[in-house]
């Protein structure tokens, strides 16, 4: 039996995690169905304009998304200080884009006077609804939800569009972070779905090199700000051209035409993360199989295990073998 989501959530160890959520039976619902011919390769724009849409509401901030045939990955940054800092006006507002509130909250929506005790309940309410937008799982829930209406109206149809359950992995460290949000820009490059990342339809990568290409960064995602420093800014800890670098060098490695073979001038991102090249084009492949729900340094994920509450800790060998410390390297 899996364990509750909220015990496996733990933004004193890390704020960032990789979800991903998959289709029924694994069947063609997003794409094109080979079988049938039917294509349904609209839905995908459904999925990343839904995606974006919710990071404007909750306090979320997207990483790296690919929206593949049958299921989709979204790498995520809870922002708890940005939630903290909203005004009860705020929390309602953006409660409201996405359920109807109460009585009191669409009262107070349309400026109406309420009194201390109306207003005293609707800020313990608010209360609630911040935590809410600061949550994983209300957000892939209501990303969920929506997609699965959409389609079976479309369908003409009821029942499950998405597996019970969304799969989380919590990335405690710059290596586990690196690592996956690579993973899930090149998942069309493993499914030969692109031949390069700015090919690659509905993925963060290809908004990314886009905007690059005039000097920018595309505002629905969390920016690249540089190598870690003080004081340290509000992003991803690696500079952009150094991760698009990473990005296009893996993408060619992993064509079967290269065979994986190891170019002789690395990415410099690698030297700084201490990361073996053998190993990092294997885990392009296998992260999502090879770790568990905790994935950083073994010391990183021990003491995380412990904070949880957890008496194991799944995949600790594979996370010593391919995330070894500094001092084992």
């Amino acid at each position: 039996m899996g364990l509750p989501r909220k015990s496996l959530v733990s933004l004193k160890a890390t704020p960032y995690y990789h979800c991903v959520s998959r289709c029924v039976r694994r069947a063609f619902l997003c794409g094109r169905d080979e079988r049938t011919g039917q294509c349904f390769e609209h839905r995908r724009q459904w999925i990343e304009d839904r995606l974006l849409e919710l990071a404007r509401v909750f306090a979320l901030d997207v990483c790296a998304y690919a929206v593949m045939s049958n299921h989709y990955h979204v790498v995520l940054h809870v922002n708890a200080a940005q939630a903290a800092g909203w005004e009860l006006h705020e929390v309602v507002e953006r409660w409201h884009q996405l359920c109807k509130g109460s009585l009191l909250s669409q009262r107070f929506a349309r400026n109406e006077i309420l009194d201390a005790a109306e207003l005293t309940q609707l800020a313990e309410v608010a209360e609630v609804w911040r935590a809410r937008l600061t949550d994983i799982s209300w957000f892939m829930r209501m990303l969920n939800e929506s997609i699965a209406r959409e389609a079976n109206r479309e369908d003409g149809c009821t029942g499950r569009f998405w597996e019970g359950r969304f799969k989380s992995q919590a990335l405690l460290d710059e290596r586990a972070l690196a690592t996956c949000l690579a993973y899930v820009d090149l998942n069309p490059i493993r499914a030969k779905m692109a031949e390069a990342p700015e090919a690659s339809d509905h993925t963060s990568i290809r908004r990314r090199i886009s905007a690059a290409k005039d000097g920018q960064q595309p505002e629905q995602l969390f920016p690249f700000i540089g190598n870690p420093r003080e004081p340290m800014p509000a992003g991803l800890p690696f500079r952009l051209q150094d991760y698009l670098e990473l990005v296009d060098w893996s993408g060619r490695c992993l064509r079967e035409d290269k065979r994986g073979a190891i170019e002789e001038k690395l990415p410099p991102i690698l030297d700084r993360l201490q990361i073996d090249p053998q190993h990092w084009l294997y885990l392009s492949r296998n992260f999502e199989s090879r770790f568990k729900s905790l994935v950083g340094a073994a010391h990183s994920v021990r003491s995380t295990c412990e904070r949880l509450g957890k008496r194991w800790a799944q995949g600790i060998r594979d996370c010593e073998r391919y995330f070894p410390s500094p001092a084992a390297s």
